[in-house]
């Protein structure tokens, strides 16, 4: 076994740094926004048990739009990454890089069993530099090439170890390497592909066969004429070992995948689909461009599907020479390496095989893969190709006549792959650079115009986005996310009617279903998404509600299991005044999916509906249960519980909404509602301190300042109240209740009778009906001595309100003191204060009505996954929440108990008020 040196360390992790240290200045980008962005897999709050039952970007293995890619230990260190910096993109690249360096220095142990002590570190500094790399270690996702490859090479070398003394076998090297190859494929399915490579060196390399020896000892077993050689039981015993072992994790990955292949499109691997010859000549045509890559990185491109390399559709094609020409190079490679004995061909089998048999599942020999070409996957091929070329350098420098220049050549190489390597890594700086790169090697794929598009949108920049996403339509026609992606920029440009007409052109591309017959196409999750998106834009027309209805259920028709459709379907049946349908929807998408806590807070909102607060309750605790965090559960459960009444349950509706100002410090709401609480429990100062908050953080929070000042007026403040109350009407002039409250303060405080009129006036001019207003200003006209007009207003008054005993009794009052005044007997009226008469302390805003009434179910578009470019939503509701510009001030049909007991006290309190007056006004 050979040993590497600290000086071979610190060199090889000197040149990674060099090379990889611009990479932490990179954010996430293309395939990093759904494996770790959108993952909810790397959350903590995520049992640890999800990531051995979800795909590698999160989504259930049992789902058919799964990937199939099941990598848990690789999601396992992005979340260990989560836990120590969150989304903080440096930490995760600087994994990589370590990481990168490690791979380096094992490689470079391997090399050195085949290679001597210069060639194995000149073939470790090639892999450390190579550009192709670039994808695999700059890019996030690419940590499971690097963690699979750890593991990959430590198990070849625990394998080495299991022949002993006279060829004996030693069973622990053998564990040790099952054991690892199945970590390696727990981080990436290539892992396992170790496996063949040690076959091959048991056959090859320890047993020493050639194959011509192999075949001679084969029939001479077959014809009788010998028994079966020890050495060569014994190599079989561990072969039978390791491929059972194979086998086994083979059969197990199969049970994972529930024997489910993933579903690509079309355009994700056009020659997948295609007629023979086609097919098989352009997955030929494909292995010569994956080695010119290797040989001449120049020209990289994140993005190599859809129509990136045109399909070999003729044997006349001049592209099948460079495949022939591949073939017969790398035929002529094996059979040396097969056909002699000596170090050269033991070395140039083991790079054969480190650059075949890894490529095999990305090869599309066995199953389609969802891409043409991927520089990822090259990761591991491209150790043997660093081999071979070392191993060239090492027979070139070994000739007097070529030494200086081989060392030049080498150093050349290594430099300007280091370049091409630094430079190559700004490209993935933003998701906008990486694309924009990608289109300068290839403007013939649809998605990388897409994704240019995507990164725009992301910087509201419509405009240009549009015009990417309709060139992107103009390179593939038939690309359905495309045509999705134009409707939905025209949408955000309000643009709707050509919104609509994209829409339907990206409907019109859908297999259609045939009347009769049962819908058997399979088609792309994503690509469903076109009947959500044009229902979510019709149905903003009431008379087309029926018409986005349609669609819903045609999605449902072509996919039962498609949970998107139940969830905006629910939204809109709601919407049409039909809870029942909509729980009915609800409920089938929870059939789908259990473990969604937005699910379960919709249909709280649909018991809301239905007027059930217990069962909305017990839902929103449901999703609190999956999702401790979720914003909009806290905040609605906590409104719901105030409203109850119960004070029992005041508790946790304040802990709950200071877990909501917790996730949501900026939004006004929060506070707000924590200080109705708190005057619910008669803590005024807590009141005025949350109250301040909320206004603070939105000014002109018209209920915020309405109730701060009721608060003051409540607590003998009522001078404090006077510039709220000013600073709320300067936003809202018409607030009927500020007005009001302004006028009792200014008439009972400020004896500002003028300005109290002003304030009643006002009211009667924009609601020439409200008693209070107008009852309020016959007192204004008492105190002004004008008995005759305030027995006129009492009687107007009394018109709009027969009923009410208060007006009638100071009816009676003011004609009393007109007939006194008319007999002499009294010269002046009291200079008593008079108070605004019943209503005039005007009662808190009933917010609670408003509560119940903001608890509406309202739509959430947004844009699709990377892949199909889709913008469906996510089946988050989102409601309406107290203090927005269109809150009003309505007060409630139906008022519970404890608001009539409230209403009682306060009207016991102003009819004792009521027979102050009557008493001073009688001369008593």
């Amino acid at each position: 076994m050979a040993y590497v040196n600290l000086k071979e360390i610190a060199l090889i992790v000197g040149v990674v740094a060099a090379c990889y240290w611009n990479s932490l200045f990179c954010g996430f980008v293309f395939d990093d926004v759904s494996a770790i962005l959108d993952n909810k897999d790397l959350h903590p709050s995520t049992p640890l048990k999800n990531l051995f039952l979800n795909d590698f970007w999160g989504t259930p293995m049992s789902e058919e739009r799964s990937h199939k890619s099941y990598r848990p230990l690789t999601v396992l260190t992005f979340r260990l990454n989560y836990l120590f910096s969150e989304l903080n993109a440096v930490s995760y690249h600087f994994l990589n890089v370590i990481f990168h360096a490690a791979v380096c220095i094992v490689f470079l142990k391997v090399c050195k069993l085949f290679l001597d002590n210069r060639s194995s570190l000149v073939a470790s500094l090639l892999f450390a530099v190579h550009p192709i790399h670039t994808e695999a270690v700059t890019g996030v996702v690419g940590r499971a090439e690097l963690l699979s490859s750890i593991f990959f090479l430590a198990a070849f070398l625990s394998y080495t170890r299991s022949r002993g003394p006279e060829n004996t076998i030693v069973w622990t090297p053998i564990a040790v390497t099952v054991f690892l190859v199945a970590v390696a494929t727990l981080c990436k399915e290539q892992g396992i592909t170790v496996v063949g490579i040690c076959c091959v060196y048991e056959v090859f390399i320890a047993q020493g066969y050639t194959l011509p020896i192999l075949w001679d000892t084969v029939l001479q077993i077959l014809r009788g004429k010998g028994s079966i050689p020890y050495c060569m039981l014994q190599m079989l015993l561990k072969l039978i070992v390791l491929m059972f072992s194979t086998l086994l994790l083979v059969v197990i990955r199969v049970q994972v995948i529930q024997s489910q292949l993933p579903v690509f499109t079309r355009f994700d691997n056009p020659a997948a689909v295609s007629p023979s010859p086609a097919r098989q000549l352009t997955f030929n045509y494909l292995l010569p461009v994956n080695a010119w890559l290797l040989l001449n990185p120049s020209e990289l491109c994140c993005d190599w599907t859809m129509g990136t390399i045109p399909l070999v559709e003729s044997l006349l094609d001049i592209r099948n020479v460079a495949t022939i020409a591949f073939f017969c190079f790398l035929g002529t490679l094996l059979i040396f390496s097969l056909r002699y004995a000596g170090d050269s061909s033991k070395t140039v089998l083991m790079a054969l095989c480190l650059i075949v048999l890894p490529f095999i599942p990305a090869s599309n020999l066995f199953f389609p893969v969802g891409f043409v070409v991927a520089e990822r996957v090259l990761y591991v091929p491209s150790m043997g190709f660093c081999m071979l070329v070392a191993h060239g350098w090492k027979k070139l420098s070994s000739n007097s006549v070529l030494r200086k220049l081989s060392w030049v050549c080498l150093s050349l190489v290594l430099f300007i792959h280091a370049l091409k390597t630094l430079h190559r890594n700004w490209d993935w700086e933003s998701e906008y650079t990486l694309f924009m790169s990608a289109l300068k090697v290839n403007k013939n794929n649809a998605k990388l115009w897409n994704n240019v598009g995507h990164a725009l949108e992301n910087e509201k920049n419509f405009e240009r986005a549009l015009r990417f996403f309709i060139q992107a339509t103009q390179v593939q026609p038939d690309d359905i996310g495309a045509h999705m992606n134009v409707g939905r920029t025209y949408k955000n440009l309000n643009r709707t009617k050509e919104a609509e007409e994209s829409y339907l052109i990206a409907k019109s591309l859908m297999p259609q279903i045939i009347p009769g017959k049962k819908y058997a196409a399979r088609v792309a999750p994503n690509h469903l998404n076109v009947y959500i998106n044009l229902a979510n834009l019709i149905r903003a027309n009431e008379s087309r509600l029926e018409e986005a209805d349609q669609l819903y259920r045609q999605a449902i028709s072509m996919r039962p299991d498609f949970k998107q459709a139940y969830i905006s379907r629910g939204e809109l049946l709601l919407k049409m005044n039909k809870p029942l349908q909509a729980k009915e929807a609800y409920l089938r998408a929870l059939e789908l999916d259990r473990s969604n806590a937005d699910l379960w807070y919709n249909l709280a909102i649909v018991y809301i509906e239905l007027k059930d607060p217990t069962e909305a309750l017990k839902n929103f605790n449901r999703a609190l249960e999956l999702n401790p965090s979720h914003k909009l559960a806290l905040f609605n459960s906590a409104l719901l519980m105030q409203e109850s009444g119960d004070a029992r349950l005041r508790p946790e509706a304040k802990k709950r909404l200071l877990n909501y100002v917790k996730e949501e410090p900026h939004d006004a709401n929060g506070y707000f509602n924590l200080g109705m609480l708190a005057m619910d429990d008669k803590k005024d100062a807590e009141a005025e301190t949350w109250m301040k908050k909320a206004i603070k953080l939105q000014p002109g929070f018209r209920s915020a300042l309405f109730n701060l000042a009721l608060l003051y007026s409540q607590t003998a403040k009522e001078l404090k109240a006077l510039p709220v109350l000013e600073e709320l009407l300067r936003y809202y002039p018409d607030h009927t209740k500020g007005l009001i409250l302004k006028g009792d303060i200014l008439m009972n405080q400020k004896k500002d009778i003028r300005g109290a009129k002003e304030c009643f006036e006002k009211i009667l001019k924009m609601d020439p009906n409200n008693v209070q207003g107008k009852h309020n200003l016959c007192v204004v006209y008492f105190e002004e001595r004008d008995l005759i007009k305030a027995e006129k207003c009492l009687v107007e008054t009394l018109a709009l309100a027969p009923h009410e005993e208060y007006i009638q009794r100071h009816l009676s009052i003011v004609r009393s003191k007109i007939a006194l005044l008319g007999t002499g007997e009294a010269a002046t009226l009291p200079s008593e204060k008079t108070t605004a008469s019943e209503g005039g302390k005007t009662p808190p805003e009933d917010l609670k009505g408003a509560k119940n009434e903001n608890l509406k179910v309202a739509k959430n578009e947004q844009r699709s996954s990377r892949t199909t470019n889709s913008d469906s939503n996510k089946g988050q509701a989102k409601p309406k929440k107290q203090g927005e510009k269109n809150t009003t001030d309505k007060e409630t049909k139906k008022k519970s108990t404890k608001e009539i007991k409230d209403i009682e006290k306060k009207r016991v309190a102003a009819l004792k008020r009521l027979e102050e007056i009557e008493r001073i006004l009688n001369g008593e």
